[in-house]
């Protein structure tokens, strides 16, 4: 420890062993190293003698702190431990002529926070010869001057001290003066000139020695001056100053040419012997930049900065000189007053950037030092920080503080806080200065992505191109970079047992979704899937979202006309009675289209028949109804082109033939006299007998039908027909039924079938309508179907009908029992006649088939 090539000196080994029973007793630090000493220089190891592990240093921010702030001279090695010199120290200019020249460092740790004091005493080594203010010195010494009388020599000055400083003068060998070597109350050496020979002015006028001044170092070292003696008739009196201290208070900053002290002197010598001079005789280097003195009055005024903070007095001693070379000297001690001119200096020892933003509370985010260089009151420091920030400064050891979190911290609310500290010191008036810290906030993954709707609608054109965008999604993660990323994918399921993914995908990066393949509005209409919107943190987050799609219809379909039958299959005709009055009904059309909404809504329209004038065709109900009365010269056979249309765009349409039969009785048809078959009479006579019996087989299971069914109900469900005919329910294709109430069969006119026959070539139905809201909606419309052999299979429904329905079924029976006998005498014919009696005007129709 310390410097091992010097020999040190009791003092200072006595010190030594001081300061080290000071570092043991208090648990601090103490080193000694010499001045001068040259960069990287290790003094000692002071993770060794803390006893802390070296490899830790680093990782606890080690750092070395002064205790004023002023420049920093040593340094640590974090990676040994060692303490090094990182400048070299000019002991005089640091410390002047002060015995002790101490520098007291702080060892900061932190997490958790430690400081250890550590003092480093800096030993003077002898660099610096003695030297005399003056080069020349002169006496004026009258010749008779006494034997034996002193003569006081100025003083050398040596900026070392201790052993380095001024240890003897000598003097040149001569034959009237030898040096006298004194101490002075300061242990100072000071040399006097005795006369031990009586001058004489008349042999010797002037008189020139050498005095040397010489240190107690090693090497020593020397330095001289010129003795200049004029010998001069006699001077008996000394100049006396009027106080033997002069001790002045001076405030720091005094301006230049401020008056400190005056010393004076007094000679009682007249003349030029008692003419009074003055001078420095001894001054430190830094005083003689500060301070001079003028010659003649003894006015000492500042001529250089004064600061406390690096010298807090000044001791420098003055020399009356008469005339005749007579000296008398007096020491003048200046004490330097403190002034609040430093503001406190913040130091950030340590910050720990950023924070992530889960920290608990408490958690230290910096170390703080303050120092002031002023002292007493205004040294003392208060520290604050603003209010609106979750911080708060916990005071530590000494003029340490620590930065800690107050509250929970949001990234996603403050991504930055800039800390402003301010400290104050307690000076009249107080002084402070401040320091921003930017402290940044760590993401954590904390926030799942949010969409920005709770639920998506999405509507796409049927018939659609695979590919076709159908909407977007989007959700937003306030989180940072990967956190806040979100990719999206779709929630496996299934649409109609098929798999999501066959119909839609979603771009995982924008949220786009689009259509896979090619949707049917007739297929199915709507479908639900949900989107998960997941972000790229540790672990993820994510969150769905339901998208409700919705296939929107398109015209694809043309009207399907379900009566009349097309042709190629049945030719049916109607019979309109003779009698029939203008707004009779005579058929209905019937048409569904497999579209929906306004491509459905259908439109029926004559565009051909054989009398323009004497039918009409309803807009939207297709209900062909007489416009006027019909009169003898109308012509028996009318036909009817209609063309039914949708409304969509463009518009689609087919179109059927109505044929329609002006008569009241089948024996005035001249055609179905014509009417042959390709098989022989004896056939067609045997048909009808085989059918006339056969109807009154039915006619009895009919009636006996009817009293059972009014004792086992009241009343049973009619059967619904579409039209003003009886249309068979296969002709319904199964998916024209809307619950939305846009379907295609806008007018339900619902009918009840009282009597049924027919045979392989004639078929005779007798129906009866009902008004369009008299049906309620549980019923259903039955079947009635048979292309073989009617005869062999009757189905019916039958209400529960009042007697004037009996009546009237036994009414019609009779009728039809006497068409039958008028068929036996027909002809066969080319084409099986199926006739239709319509319960409004009690007059058969028939249609071929």
């Amino acid at each position: 420890m310390g410097w091992r090539n010097l020999t040190l000196s009791l003092s200072s080994l006595l010190m030594a062993l001081f300061f080290c029973h000071l570092r043991h007793a208090r648990g601090d630090l103490s080193y000694t190293v010499p001045e001068e000493t040259k960069r990287q220089y290790v003094i000692g190891n002071i993770a060794k003698d803390l006893g802390l592990d070296a490899q830790r240093l680093s990782a606890r921010k080690a750092r070395i702190n002064t205790d004023d702030s002023s420049k920093r001279y040593t340094d640590i090695n974090l990676n040994t431990g060692d303490f090094i010199m990182a400048e070299t120290i000019d002991r005089e200019m640091l410390c002047g002529s002060r015995i002790n020249c101490m520098l007291n460092y702080e060892l900061v740790l932190a997490n958790p926070l430690e400081v250890h004091r550590i003092s480093l005493n800096v030993e003077d080594v002898n660099d610096n010869a003695p030297k005399f203010l003056n080069e020349r010195i002169t006496f004026e010494i009258l010749e008779s001057a006494l034997k034996g009388q002193r003569f006081r020599l100025d003083e050398a000055h040596d900026s070392d001290i201790g052993q380095n400083g001024v240890k003897g003068y000598s003097l040149q060998k001569n034959d009237h003066f030898v040096l006298s070597v004194h101490d002075n109350k300061n242990e100072e050496k000071y040399a006097e000139l005795v006369l031990e020979k009586e001058l004489d002015r008349e042999q010797q006028k002037e008189i020139n020695l050498i005095l040397t001044a010489v240190d107690g170092g090693t090497p020593q070292r020397s330095g001289s001056a010129i003795i200049h003696i004029t010998v001069l008739d006699a001077n008996d009196n000394v100049p006396v100053f009027t106080k033997e201290v002069y001790k002045v208070a001076l405030a720091e900053n005094a301006p230049l040419g401020t008056e400190v002290v005056t010393v004076s002197a007094v000679d009682a010598d007249e003349g030029a012997n008692g003419a009074v001079s003055y001078e420095f005789s001894r001054i430190a280097d830094n005083a003689a930049q500060s301070f001079m003195i003028d010659k003649l009055t003894g006015k000492i005024t500042v001529i250089g900065d004064i600061d406390y903070e690096k010298e807090t007095y000044y001791e420098m001693r003055v020399q009356a000189k008469d005339g005749s070379g007579l000296v008398s000297t007096v020491n003048v001690v200046l004490v330097i007053t403190d002034v609040n001119d430093n503001a406190p200096k913040i130091i950030l020892t340590s910050v720990n950037n950023p924070i992530p933003e889960n920290a608990i509370v408490g958690t230290e985010v910096a170390i703080i030092n303050v120092q002031d260089k002023d002292s007493g009151d205004n040294r003392q420091i208060r520290c604050s920080i603003q209010q609106n920030v979750p911080f708060k400064l916990n005071p530590s050891i000494k003029n340490y503080f620590s930065l800690a979190t107050t509250n929970i911290l949001d990234r996603e609310t403050e991504s930055y806080y800039n800390v402003t500290i301010t400290a104050t010191d307690g000076g009249s008036p107080p002084l402070s200065s401040s320091m921003t810290i930017h402290l940044s906030i760590a993401d954590v993954n904390d926030n799942p992505p949010v969409f920005h709707q709770k639920s998506y609608n999405a509507y796409v054109m049927e018939n659609n191109k695979p590919g076709t965008s159908i909407c977007s999604v989007s959700a937003r993660d306030p989180d940072w970079r990967q956190n806040g990323t979100v990719l999206y994918s779709l929630v496996p399921s299934d649409v109609i047992g098929v798999p999501v993914s066959s119909f839609i995908s979603i771009n995982a990066d924008t949220g786009v979704i689009h259509a896979v393949k090619l949707f049917d509005y007739e297929q199915f209409r709507n479908f639900k899937v949900q989107v998960v919107a997941r972000d790229n943190g540790s672990p993820p987050l994510s969150s769905n979202v339901t998208v409700s799609v919705f296939i929107t219809d398109e015209n694809d379909n043309s009207p399907q006309i379900l009566y009349p039958a097309p042709e190629g299959k049945t030719v049916m005709t109607e019979m309109v009675p003779k009698a029939a009055l203008s707004g009779s009904l005579v058929s209905k059309v019937i048409a569904v289209d497999a579209d929906s909404g306004q491509n459905a809504w259908l439109s029926y329209q004559i565009v051909k028949s054989t009398d323009p004038g004497l039918f009409s065709i309803g807009l939207h109900s297709g209900e062909i109804r007489a416009v006027r009365d019909i009169t003898e010269s109308d012509s028996m056979k009318q036909n009817l082109v209609i063309s039914v249309k949708d409304n969509g765009q463009p518009p689609l349409s087919a179109t059927c033939s109505v044929y329609l039969l002006i008569s009241d009785n089948l024996a005035e048809v001249p055609e179905l006299k014509d009417m042959t078959y390709e098989e022989s009479n004896s056939k067609l006579t045997s048909y009808l007998i085989i059918a006339l019996v056969s109807v009154s087989t039915f006619f009895l299971t009919f009636i006996i039908l009817i009293l059972a069914v009014r004792f086992c109900h009241r009343r049973k469900p009619r059967l619904l027909f579409d039209g003003a005919v009886a249309i068979p329910s296969a002709y319904l294709p199964p998916n024209y039924a809307e619950v939305e109430g846009a379907g295609t069969l806008r007018s339900s006119y619902n009918y009840d079938t009282y009597l049924t026959t027919g045979s392989r070539t004639s078929d005779f139905k007798f129906v009866t309508s009902y008004n369009e809201n008299t049906l309620p909606s549980t019923h259903i419309l039955n079947r009635i179907q048979n292309d073989n052999n009617p005869f062999e299979e009757n189905s019916f429904s039958v209400g529960s009908q009042d007697s004037e329905d009996v009546s009237l079924s036994l009414m019609f029976f009779l009728e039809r029992s006497s068409i039958f006998a008028a068929l036996l005498d027909t002809k066969p014919c080319s084409k099986s006649p199926h006739l239709t009696v319509r319960a409004d005007a009690l007059t058969p129709a028939f249609y071929y088939s």
